[in-house]
Formats: structure tokens, C-alpha cells, sequence
């Protein structure tokens, strides 16, 4: 059997499987994830240790020669991902780029405008809105269009994200979901939303930790992109397992190039204004 084949009936089967059985996101799943974040929002607190580094590129001396020269580093943040927890997956990727030419409050101007995430970063993103603003916290609506060839779905999900200036260059954030709910057999007449948690668990949680450090004519950024999804059926865990990791890599990827082509349009539309 030639691997196109094998991938087609793996895929038919992981369809069958997702569809025809709904998850419900565990306990024990939940407890795993809110775990995971909590280590990982203290190893970002870490990095605003004064002995600290405060961005990833500069923990090895020739990361940020290659941002500058060869491009946005895409990669997972340890060699397991995706890591197994009971009933799920816990997918973490970092993305690292250089975006010269601009200052970190248009980067911020971008992230920030949730009106316009449908436009930025469609067709993922097909719908969104800004809530409210509370203190530091932004709260925002996005509709997530699920273009996986294992089921025809979309996601309404509540986020909140707080912005931190650490000093003049410097900046984080951290973007987290507050209630995710599938929209089972969406664009079609029986379209349902289902209860929060219950679906068949391609996502159950995302969130995000980005870095900002503005130098060398331009800003360094650093998006740390991490999920929850329901778990690959051992049967298909061998082979699935690549898939997932290329789409995860894949989406970081179009995510941060869509960030610099909005970055870029912010900025020619800045000069126009000017002349």
C-alpha cells in the first residue's frame, strides 16, 4: 500500500471516528491543561528576572543572526509535542521573527484590534469582535473556521489577552479562551451550537504568550501558540501524529506572516497620511 493511499484511509477512518462519537472535555484533561499553562506562565514570569533572558532567540548566540537573515523560527517548544495527557493533547509551538522598521505600539495597534481580526487573519479567523476593555484584560470574540479534513465544524470562542509593558522596549502578553463551543455541521441547514466542552474536541482550549522587544531598528517577537485538543486514537497515533505537527507549524506560520502583512499595511497607510 503506497503512503497516499494509507493517508486516504486514515483519514476516512479518523473521520468516522471523530464524527461519529462526541467527546466531552474531562476533568482530569482540564486539570492536565490548566497545569501546563500555569508552568508556562511562570517560566515566562522567569524571564523577567533581572539574570534572565527575557526572549527565547537570545538564549543561543547565533538565534537572532539567523531571524535576521534567514526568517521567522517556527518549531515545537520540546521534542514531545504533541504532549499526551489523560483523554487529550497539549500542543505548544513558538514562532520568532524580526519585523524592522517599526515600533512596538504598531505591532500592539494590530493585536489589539479584534474588530479586524476577521480581515487579518482570514479564512481562519471568519468572524470576530472587540467586547470590553476591564483594567489591562481585552475581551474579544472570534468565530474559528475548521478547514481539517476530519469534520465540518466552526468554533465561537471568548478570549481575554492582557498586554504588560515591562520597560521602554519591552512588552508580553498573554491571550487565553475563556469558553470555547463548536458549531456542529456549520454552513448548513441543521448548523447546531453545542453546550462548552462537548464536540468532537479538535480544540477544547487555546492560549498564547508573546514576547516583544524592540532593537536593531525594528521589533523582535515571540509567539508561543498553545492548544488542547481531544486525543488521537491509538490505532492512528503513528501516523496522525506528523499530520498534526505539520498543521500546527503550518498555522503558526500564517498566523505571524498575516501579523507582518498587517504590521506593513499599518505602516504604508501611516506614510500616505504624511505625504
Amino acid at each position: 500500500m503506497t503512503i497516499k493511499p494509507r493517508l486516504i484511509a486514515v483519514v476516512v477512518l479518523l473521520r468516522f471516528d471523530l464524527c461519529s462519537s462526541a467527546a466531552s472535555l474531562k476533568p482530569e484533561t482540564l486539570a492536565a491543561w490548566n497545569a501546563y499553562l500555569q508552568a508556562a506562565n511562570d517560566k515566562m514570569q522567569a524571564r523577567l528576572q533581572p539574570d534572565a533572558h527575557f526572549l527565547w532567540i537570545d538564549e543561543e548566540p547565533d538565534r537572532v543572526e539567523k531571524i535576521r537573515t534567514k526568517g521567522p523560527y517556527i518549531g515545537p517548544v520540546t521534542k514531545d509535542i504533541p504532549q499526551k495527557v489523560p483523554s487529550g493533547l497539549i500542543h505548544d509551538w513558538l514562532g520568532a521573527d524580526f519585523v524592522p522598521d517599526v515600533k512596538i505600539e504598531d505591532i500592539l495597534r494590530v493585536v489589539r484590534d479584534y474588530d479586524r481580526y476577521k480581515d487579518v487573519y482570514h479564512p481562519g479567523v471568519i468572524d470576530s469582535a472587540f467586547r470590553r476593555t476591564d483594567g489591562m484584560q481585552d475581551f474579544f470574540f472570534m468565530r474559528l473556521a475548521n478547514r481539517s479534513v476530519v469534520a465540518k465544524t466552526a468554533l465561537d470562542t471568548e478570549g481575554v489577552a492582557s498586554y504588560i509593558r515591562v520597560d521602554d522596549k519591552r512588552w508580553y502578553g498573554v491571550s487565553n479562551t475563556t469558553e470555547i463551543r463548536e458549531i456542529d455541521k456549520f454552513g448548513t441547514e441543521e448548523q447546531r451550537k453545542l453546550p462548552p466542552d462537548q464536540g468532537t474536541g479538535l480544540i477544547w482550549r487555546l492560549s498564547s504568550i508573546t514576547r516583544l522587544e524592540e532593537r536593531d531598528g525594528g521589533v523582535y517577537a515571540e509567539l508561543e501558540a498553545i492548544a488542547l485538543s481531544r486525543d488521537i486514537p491509538a490505532a492512528f497515533r503513528l501516523l496522525v501524529t506528523p499530520i498534526v505537527r505539520r498543521v500546527s507549524r503550518d498555522s503558526l506560520a500564517t498566523s505571524l506572516h498575516q501579523t507582518k502583512v498587517a504590521i506593513d499595511d499599518l505602516r504604508l497607510r501611516r506614510v500616505q497620511e504624511t505625504q
